[in-house]
């Protein structure tokens, strides 16, 4: 089979809806066992703390790690890169199998595990987006990055409701062995294509070096753009935002509801997501990329904040929907606005430190949201609290109000800063100010690399 692999790989589109595919059905997996895994946590230990610290450790490597795993991304081959990243990642899903089978599954023994995944998982997502570069045509970005939306889809879609009914029947050993299983077809996958390394241009010669001033590289090539930077910046703040709400999402539902309703809401609500997803593969996007992020994320603030209003099963699952459906729209236009300014060879760096600082924040949830929503925002709204008279009277008390709240608030917070944000200049004009990188024809240096001029449209 190796060989006939070798004689007949495929690229080009062909090759990325190959790669895609095997990614769905990847990130199904993965997200049966996180479900599962938070599920058991969270009922094992009755602490939001120690829940959100599961999503902590899964984000820290791409903090951390993140601008090394840019210039490795960009000097190595992105097939095999994918290939590490899948392999380890199934490593660290088996280490929680055998630990579980054996009966000495700890908690802390999760952490790692999700901590090994974090590093595995940080490295393929953003070598697949940068390889996307290489396989689709310029014009099909908006579609492609709609798609790529679509990867996530299942872990949020498929994954809650199959993973809610098969804890019961399988129990949790069965749900993580599956995730272990479609790791090797999502391998097999990357075994038949082929991504070609992108052509050597100018800036990417200017940022070689060591692997220290490669790693770093991509921050400078984006400080020097304003609008780049504005557009990192309210992403960060988004993401704080948001991944905080998704944090506080399962507590506040496992407060009125069981976790087969959890997992049929989140399947349910995603739907959202799906459909989002969906209008950018076929739409491709606004023709101003930055007014469908900024009126997008708008819309997202405001039903996020909804998801809070009342404990209220028809009403979240409404909420989600309207909360999901603008994610994938913001996401693939502003991935479009990258991917359209920055050039390939040096887009693992930019993208890589693009997700450090932007992950950088949902660190900054993961540790409050807990202590947060646990000893401040629930003492409020408990029956006689300080706000039972007054905030509880439109949203309720008792037990998960608090967190409802605690959601209200965060939502409302995106709304204020995605608005005032809408000052910026240099943020409005970002697509004007920036040329988009096209090539002329490719020329040779004295190492026989190819090396391309950079033009503007």
């Amino acid at each position: 089979m190796i060989s006939a692999i070798r004689r007949s790989p495929i690229s080009g589109p062909k090759a990325f809806a190959i790669v895609w595919f095997g990614q769905v059905i990847s990130f199904i997996g993965s997200g049966l066992t996180s479900f599962a895994l938070g599920v058991w946590v969270y009922q094992m230990t009755g602490s939001i703390t120690e829940f959100s610290l599961i999503s902590l450790f899964f984000t820290l490597p791409g903090v951390v790690l993140g601008p090394l795993a840019g210039a490795l991304i960009d000097r190595w081959d992105r097939r095999w890169t994918m290939i590490l990243s899948d392999a380890g990642s199934s490593l660290s899903t088996l280490f929680i199998l055998l630990l579980l089978t054996a009966g000495r599954l700890e908690l802390w023994h999760i952490y790692l595990a999700v901590f090994m995944n974090g590093v595995f998982g940080s490295l393929g997502l953003t070598t697949f987006t940068a390889s996307t570069t290489q396989l689709i045509p310029k014009e099909q970005f908006g579609r492609a990055s709609g798609l790529l939306q679509i990867v996530q889809v299942g872990q949020f879609l498929i994954s809650p409701f199959v993973a809610g009914a098969l804890i019961g029947a399988i129990g949790l050993q069965g749900v993580i062995l599956i995730d272990f299983a479609t790791f090797f077809f999502a391998i097999f996958t990357l075994l038949i294509v082929r991504i070609p390394r992108p052509v050597i241009t100018a800036e990417g010669q200017a940022g070689k070096g060591s692997l220290l001033r490669e790693a770093t590289y991509g921050w400078r090539y984006i400080k020097v753009r304003p609008g780049l930077v504005a557009l990192i910046v309210l992403f960060a703040f988004a993401n704080f935002t948001t991944e905080m709400s998704l944090v506080l999402f399962t507590p506040l539902l496992l407060s009125f509801t069981s976790p087969a309703v959890l997992g049929t809401a989140m399947s349910l609500g995603s739907i959202g997501y799906l459909a989002g997803s969906i209008v950018m593969s076929v739409w491709g996007g606004a023709k101003r990329r930055i007014n469908a992020v900024i009126g997008s994320m708008l819309l997202l603030g405001l039903f996020m904040g909804l998801i809070g209003l009342r404990a209220s099963i028809p009403l979240v699952i409404v909420c989600v929907f309207m909360t999901s459906f603008w994610v994938p729209i913001v996401a693939s236009s502003n991935q479009v606005i990258w991917q359209s300014k920055v050039a390939p060879d040096v887009q693992g760096r930019v993208f890589a430190i693009r997700r450090t600082i932007v992950l950088a924040t949902p660190l900054l949830a993961y540790l409050v949201a807990g202590p947060l929503a646990d000893n401040v925002f629930e003492p409020l709204l408990a029956v006689n609290g300080p706000l039972a008279g007054s905030v509880g009277q439109i949203i309720g008390v008792g037990q998960g109000r608090g967190i409802g709240l605690l959601l209200i608030s965060m939502g409302l917070l995106l709304v204020l800063v995605t608005a005032i944000s809408c000052l910026y200049p240099r943020l409005r004009h970002v697509e004007d100010e920036l040329p988009d990188v096209v090539f002329e024809k490719p020329i040779l240096v004295d190492s026989g690399s190819p090396v391309v001029n950079l033009a503007v449209n």
